[in-house]
């Protein structure tokens, strides 16, 4: 596989916690980690119907900008009982005309499951793909996943998006109940992360 060999990585995100988190995971390696509003890039539409085609969509679109390599993730959460759902529309179901409010997101999974009589255990997994693209075209792609459990109601107040109602596998806590960074160390992303690490070491 292709070893990166540059000093600055993208990140296409406009979103300063989600850069937070990736600078912290990459935080062992001699790196400058800018993000795609460092660089007043657009949002791409992400018109992907799974999570590599809107990761690679992302991470295309920032490398051509910029000509620095770029790396962008896409994450959902997929629950089995709703047929996977709402997996890469995980975002869009918090989508308000206010914007987004993933209280309103979870009683719409909970009211879902409840609605086509799902028996408990609720289960499901949060995953997350990882898409690093270079300007002359190629990309590398990562992928991790969390089973888990949804519950109800939600526990916690650390994390976002359905961090308060999804109960990893082999933990009685929610996400949102744990530290934010020793979750990042365990979570889907976390698990891409290790895969992706491999070509900077």
């Amino acid at each position: 596989m292709r070893r990166f060999t540059g000093d600055t990585l993208l990140v296409a995100t406009h979103n300063p916690g989600k850069l937070e988190e990736i600078a912290d995971l990459m935080s062992r390696f001699d790196l400058r980690v800018v993000s795609a509003r460092d660089h007043d890039l657009p949002e791409p539409e992400e018109t992907g119907t799974s999570f590599v085609e809107n990761a690679r969509i992302k991470a295309h679109a920032a490398t051509q900008a910029t000509g620095l390599p770029a790396l962008a993730d896409d994450s959902g959460l997929e629950i089995d009982a709703l047929d996977g759902a709402p997996g890469v529309y995980t975002a869009d179901w918090a989508e308000t005309s206010n914007g987004r409010d993933f209280t309103l997101a979870m009683t719409r999974a909970h009211d879902a499951l409840i609605a086509r009589d799902a028996p408990q255990p609720w289960t499901g997994r949060f995953c997350c793909t990882l898409v690093l693209a270079w300007p002359d075209g190629e990309d590398a792609v990562f992928e991790g996943r969390m089973e888990g459990t949804l519950v109800w109601p939600p526990r916690g107040e650390q994390g976002h998006g359905y961090d308060p109602m999804f109960q990893p596998e082999g933990h009685d806590v929610t996400f949102a109940q744990m530290d934010r960074w020793a979750k990042n160390r365990i979570s889907h992303r976390g698990r891409a992360f290790d895969r992706l690490v491999t070509i900077f070491e």
